[in-house]
């Protein structure tokens, strides 16, 4: 069973509670529409349903309400940022702008993140860049839950990947998917649901296939994309590889088995090489290669044509990264954003604790 609450209702809940935590008015402000973001958009898993895992870190003194955010090296179309341990929520915003205003100057930029925490859904930070006609670009690297091709330890998180990329009349393509076959916070959902997961989402602590939502409780592991190698799982294994190192070598964060968990109740890595967890960023004029107006009508047609591709038998039409949290963004601003009983008490148990009503 769902009760559906208004944009507005939970805008105004998890502000509340971001405030209660220490954060500035403006701090509280963006780490709310970049949260509330994922619910409009469809996607559950990094919404209010993370709200209680940032309590926790806060509470567990792992995150900083009041960071000073900073520019600690840079070049003409570079940065490296230390968030200070701030909300992930917040350090991503500023790191993205960093980038854009980069790109504004050079024609690029391109920006990594260290001692940060987790940034919500990467979609929103990438598509900072849209209204600038810039192609945006954002990962993170995360917990470690992930086993390469071959392995049955923990090395990778769900590394997400998201490209923004404006056009002109169509709306934009916006790609935004986890280097795993599904993400975490889908196994959440199923969690909560009490029902298991498909095949090639996670194996047991022996390596073997499973289907139960609560693996991870059990010594299991997440897989790359692909989930074997038959499927193309080491594929998978590079991508996360790719967002680790980018996120985390580059700029001075913790990486692969190192990164810093995120339920506050896991023991932190013993000899972490760096600083929490890392984001990596990028922000590419579209003038910078042809002129803006040029490019976006060429998107138009790009995305018509794969529109008016035949569909496979029993799908109506073919969709365009982006459509599904377009359509779902449009119904849930009218109609409210659904929120399952359990969540419900969840976040009713956290406005108690707080003062705060939902």
């Amino acid at each position: 069973m769902y009760e559906h609450y208004s944009y507005e209702r939970l805008t105004q809940f998890t502000k509340d509670i971001f405030l209660f935590m220490g954060c500035s008015t403006a701090d509280a402000e963006i780490a709310t529409k970049v949260l509330l973001s994922a619910d409009v958009r469809g996607i559950d898993s990094h919404g209010v349903a993370r709200l209680a895992g940032y309590i926790r870190l806060w509470e567990a003194g792992r995150i900083n309400a009041t960071p000073d955010i900073r520019v600690v090296h840079e070049t003409p179309s570079t940065a490296v940022v230390d968030g200070d341990a701030g909300l992930g929520l917040v350090v991503a915003p500023f790191a993205m702008q960093v980038a854009i205003d980069k790109a504004k100057n050079v024609g690029t930029g391109w920006v990594s993140v260290r001692n940060s925490n987790h940034f919500g859904i990467a979609g929103y930070h990438a598509m900072m860049a849209l209204e600038h006609d810039m192609i945006g670009m954002a990962m993170t690297n995360a917990s470690a839950l992930v086993a390469p091709t071959f392995s049955i330890e923990r090395m990778l998180g769900t590394n997400p990947i998201a490209v923004a990329i404006p056009a002109s009349e169509q709306p934009p393509f916006v790609a935004d998917f986890a280097t795993t076959t599904a993400a975490n916070g889908k196994l959440e959902i199923q969690q909560r649901k009490n029902e298991d997961v498909p095949i090639g989402w996670v194996q047991d602590k022996e390596g073997n296939d499973s289907t139960d939502a609560h693996a991870l409780k059990h010594g299991g592991l997440m897989l790359p994309l692909g989930s074997d190698r038959e499927h193309g799982s080491h594929k998978g294994y590079a991508l996360g590889s790719i967002v680790d190192i980018f996120s985390a070598v580059l700029s001075g964060a913790s990486y692969g088995p190192w990164a810093p968990p995120f339920p506050a109740y896991v023991p932190m890595p013993e000899n972490m090489p760096g600083k929490g967890l890392g984001h990596f960023f990028g922000a590419m004029r579209v003038d910078a290669f042809r002129p803006a107006e040029d490019f976006k009508s060429h998107m138009d047609n790009w995305i018509s044509r794969f529109r008016a591709s035949t569909p496979a038998p029993g799908h109506e039409n073919v969709l365009i990264p982006g459509d599904p949290e377009r359509v779902m963004e449009a119904i849930r601003m009218k109609d409210g954003i659904p929120i399952p009983e359990s969540l419900v008490h969840e976040l009713n148990e956290i406005g108690k604790k707080f003062g705060v009503g939902l």
